[in-house]
Formats: structure tokens, C-alpha cells, sequence
């Protein structure tokens, strides 16, 4: 035992510690430091693609957003809304607002592809948010219409309409029709929930999930009305006024004949 203390009371003891000290963190930094770069060679987006989107960010957008993207009086912060809602407000043409409103209108994207991607990285540099989804994503080869179907009913039936036609919201706000949207925009919305919309993360709506609801959407806008016209997919008030007017019209004519023919 008394040699062993004296072992461990060597002079060498406290530069050896010092030693293992400098290793242990040189190690964990080394760590730190490869699974940093790895992220860096993941990521999408080059250096240049960061450099151009922000220069299209500060001519076109940092008005209202601020030069920085923290936000004004007029526009929200960006920091931290992830690529996917660049994409989406860029890509519909929503953004930049053509005048201010209840809420921003679909009009022809004033972008290209290549531009609204460009955008997209300068804001996901600046917080870590939604990315764009990618192809796998996207892939509906294997989504199932009839369960997209169900969870379209339960969670988006009552804004959108059950076959997408859109509605109308509280104080001039609406929910838009989702014929002739892109799949890539209708995921985007349901993960960043633009404007009105809720967001539906992973736990509310699963990725397959979110696929069959685009399956869904395809299908009936692929699928002819079976009883004709379908008068805008509204249900039975749309019905409802074209027969009430359509009605009228045929007992006001046949009035206007009826009084003819007595004179």
C-alpha cells in the first residue's frame, strides 16, 4: 500500500493527467468537428447558392422582412421558417405580397425554380427549419388514396371542402382549392402551415400519411364527376342556388309567355 501511495504522489503523475486531459478533448473535438462537416457536405446548398439567394433576399424581400430576415413592422421574422416555406410562398407566387390583405393571393411566381431555391438557403442559413421535400418523399408510387381519403376528411374537410374545392374562412380569409396544386407544394404546406393552416408534423400526420393525402388529392382530380358537371365540388348549396336559379328562370319565362299570349 505504501508503495502505491507513493506511485501515485509521483512528479509525473500531474503531467501525465494533463496528458489524457488533452487528449480526451482533442478526441471529442476531432468528433465534434467530422460530424460538423458531415452536415455540411449533406446540406443542399452550396456556399454560392446561400450568396445569390440572399441577394435576391435583400432586392426583393427585405422590405418588408428586414435585411436580415428578423423581421419589421410590415413583414414576420424568417429565422427559423426552413426552406420548404420559401418554396412554397416563392413557388405559388404568393410571395412577394402583391398588395397587403387578409391574406397573400396565388398569382404567377415572379421566379424561377433556381431563384426560389436560391432563397430558400439563404433563409434555412439563417435557423434551422423545414427543408424541401425531396423525391423520396414525394413518392406516392406506393400511397394508399383511400386512407389520404380519411385523414383529408378528418383534418382538412372542413376548410378545405372533402374534395379540395376551398371555402371560405372568417374575415376575408379563405382556404384556396387544391386542384392543380403541386405535390411538392402541398406537402410544404402541411409542414410549415402557411397563413391559416395548422402545421401537421410527423406526430400529427406520419410522412406515408401526408403521401396518401396527396394520393388522395390526385385521385379526384383525376376522377370525373360521375353525375356531370360538378358545379365547383361545393356539395348541396351550390346545387341548391343553381337549381333555385335555374327554377326561377323557367316560371319567370313562362310567365312572360303565358301574358303574351293572353294580350
Amino acid at each position: 500500500m505504501k508503495a502505491l501511495s507513493q506511485r501515485r504522489r509521483h512528479p509525473l503523475a500531474a503531467i501525465a493527467l494533463l496528458l489524457m486531459g488533452l487528449l480526451l478533448t482533442g478526441g471529442l473535438y476531432a468528433v465534434a468537428s467530422g460530424a460538423n462537416e458531415a452536415k455540411a457536405q449533406s446540406s443542399p446548398y452550396t456556399a454560392e447558392d446561400v450568396e445569390e439567394g440572399k441577394k435576391l433576399f435583400v432586392a426583393n424581400c427585405a422590405t418588408c422582412h428586414g435585411m436580415s430576415g428578423q423581421g419589421t413592422e410590415t413583414g414576420p421574422s424568417l429565422v427559423g421558417v426552413g426552406a420548404a416555406a420559401v418554396h412554397f410562398q416563392v413557388g405559388t407566387g404568393r410571395m412577394p405580397l402583391q398588395m397587403q390583405g387578409p391574406q397573400a393571393k396565388e398569382k404567377p411566381p415572379q421566379f424561377n425554380e433556381e431563384e426560389t431555391r436560391q432563397m430558400a438557403a439563404y433563409v434555412a442559413s439563417l435557423g434551422p427549419g423545414p427543408a424541401i421535400p425531396g423525391e423520396k418523399a414525394l413518392d406516392t408510387s406506393d400511397a394508399d388514396p383511400g386512407n389520404g381519403g380519411q385523414l383529408f376528411r378528418v383534418n382538412c374537410a372542413m376548410c378545405h371542402n372533402a374534395a379540395g374545392a376551398g371555402g371560405a374562412l372568417t374575415r376575408g380569409k379563405f382556404a384556396p382549392q387544391l386542384a392543380g396544386v403541386e405535390d411538392v407544394h402541398v406537402y410544404e404546406a402541411m409542414i410549415t402551415g402557411p397563413q391559416n393552416m395548422p402545421v401537421f408534423n410527423d406526430a400529427t400526420i406520419s410522412p406515408q400519411g401526408k403521401q396518401d393525402i396527396i394520393a388522395f388529392l390526385n385521385t379526384i382530380e383525376s376522377t370525373p364527376s360521375p353525375g356531370g358537371a360538378d358545379l365547383g365540388s361545393l356539395g348541396p348549396v351550390s346545387e341548391g342556388l343553381f337549381v333555385w336559379t335555374a327554377g326561377l328562370g323557367v316560371i319567370i319565362a313562362f310567365t312572360i309567355w303565358l301574358t303574351s299570349r293572353s294580350s
